[in-house]
Order: C-alpha cells, then structure tokens, then sequence
C-alpha cells in the first residue's frame, strides 16, 4: 500500500478590483508557475512543492500542493542564497522567452507609487526611523518608479521568485530548502531576489557571507555585486518600509526592519 502523502489546498479568490494583486495578477501567476515551471525545477535542483492539482476559474483559484508543514519554518539565509543563485543562474536570458507570462519590471509601479505616497507620512510620524532612513525614506517620494525601472539595470533578466524571504521556505530534515509561495514570480536581474532576501530576512552581520554564498560577481554579467545591490535596493527599500508599517512602532519586528534598511542604506552610500 503507497503511503499517504499529506496534501495542502490553497485556495484564492478573485481579487478586489483595482488592488496590486489583480494588476500583478499573481494568483493566476502562481497556478501558471506550478503548471509550467515547477515540473522543470527538479532538473536544476530547486526543490518546490509538489503539485497535484493547479486550477483557474473565473471564481479564483486553487492549488493542491505538496504539504510541507512538517519542515521547519524558514531557512538558513545562506542556504537560501545558494539556491537562489542556482536558480538565477540556469534561467539567465533564458527564462522571459521561454515563459513570456512572467510579470515584467515596473509592473503596477503606479499603484506601488500611490501606495508609498500614502504610506510613507504614517511611517515617518511614527519617530521610530533612524534619522538616516528618515531621509532616505522622505527623498523616495515621487520616485518609486524611477527606482523600480533602475532594477532592469542590475543584470540579466532570469526567473526570480519575487518574495525570496525566509517566511517563504522551509528546511526539511536533511537540509534541503524549499522555495514556497511563488504568486510574485517574475523576469528581473537575480540581484532583486538577493537583495530582498538580505533585507527581510538576513541579520547585517551576515551579509557579506551570504552575498558571498549567492555567486559573487559572475552571477550579474560582469558587474559586481555592489553595483547590483546599488540598482536594486533602493525598490527593495521601498517595500521594506511597506514592511515595517505592518508592524507596531517600536515593535520588536519594527526595529528588526530599521536594523536592516539601515544597513541597505549603508551598502548604497
């Protein structure tokens, strides 16, 4: 008798006209990811839930996926590096040809523009900011959209997982990673993954060894990985500060964000 493999559904329904969910379209996205991309990923050794089921009605979708909650929560970020580095690698110049779907850079950037001018005044009013980030945070007014473009300059388009942080893995037994959620997949320069997963997940003591882990400069064409990071933190930022306003003022998880802005911040000056 096969055993039993548990099964997760993960239903959506449809998005609420005019949100960045239904102009990204990432629900559909992600039933396109495991329908077309997933059965390909075994081969480059990234490892995804299975998938036993991907539908898309005019009433939402639905996934039955591989459950994976017996793995531990998150990842090491180093671990997490290496496979994102693989990915990014195998996919390079590759990936927007071979899935044309795939959301492109700038993508909805008016309504991300709209949602920082609304978000960034609460934000600021908090005082918890170091005055650094203050700044920095003040000068991003009007101009999400020129930082979201400057992303395509930070290397070669490949596949990238659009929300590479540790609350998206899980660790199995052995220590394999598993990369979960994929309704932000994208075509973007590598570099976005790695800079999101630095900025959300990774202590600052820890990023020079996980930049390291990632590839190094062969992994953005020539260019270093400073000035990859430079081309796409300041649109990393940006979402970070949508972050931390989740999060109470002077919240533990609050000033985990300031820590690691701050030391986005310090990697672009």
């Amino acid at each position: 008798m096969s055993q039993h493999v548990p099964h997760h559904l993960k239903r959506r329904g449809t998005p609420p006209a005019g949100s960045i969910p239904e102009a990204l379209d990432q629900f559909a996205a992600e039933v396109r990811f495991y329908r077309e991309i997933a059965p390909v990923m075994s081969s480059t050794g990234i490892r995804v839930p299975a998938c036993y089921r991907a539908e898309d009605s005019g009433d939402g979708t639905l996934l039955e996926l591989e459950d994976l909650s017996a793995w531990q929560p998150g990842a090491d970020p180093a671990a997490a590096a290496a496979v994102l580095g693989t990915m990014h690698r195998r996919w390079a110049g590759e990936a927007p040809a071979r899935w044309p779907w795939l959301r492109p850079v700038g993508a909805a950037i008016d309504l991300v523009e709209r949602l920082y001018a609304r978000t960034w005044p609460r934000l600021a009013a908090r005082g918890d900011l170091p005055s650094g980030l203050a700044e920095f945070g003040a000068r991003m007014l009007g101009r999400v959209t020129a930082a979201e473009y400057g992303i395509a300059a930070a290397g070669p388009l490949t596949l990238v997982h659009g929300d590479a942080q540790a609350r998206n893995m899980r660790t199995g037994p052995d220590g394999e990673v598993a990369l979960l959620d994929w309704e932000d997949v994208s075509a973007a320069p590598g570099a976005l993954d790695l800079g999101w997963l630095l900025t959300a997940s990774t202590d600052p003591a820890r990023w020079d060894e996980v930049i390291a882990v990632y590839g190094g400069p062969d992994a953005c064409a020539g260019a270093t990985m400073a000035d990859a990071l430079a081309q796409v933190l300041p649109a990393v930022m940006v979402q970070g500060f949508f972050s931390m306003s989740d999060e109470p003022a002077g919240s533990p998880a609050a000033m985990a964000w300031a820590h690691r802005l701050d030391e986005a911040l310090r990697r672009l000056r």
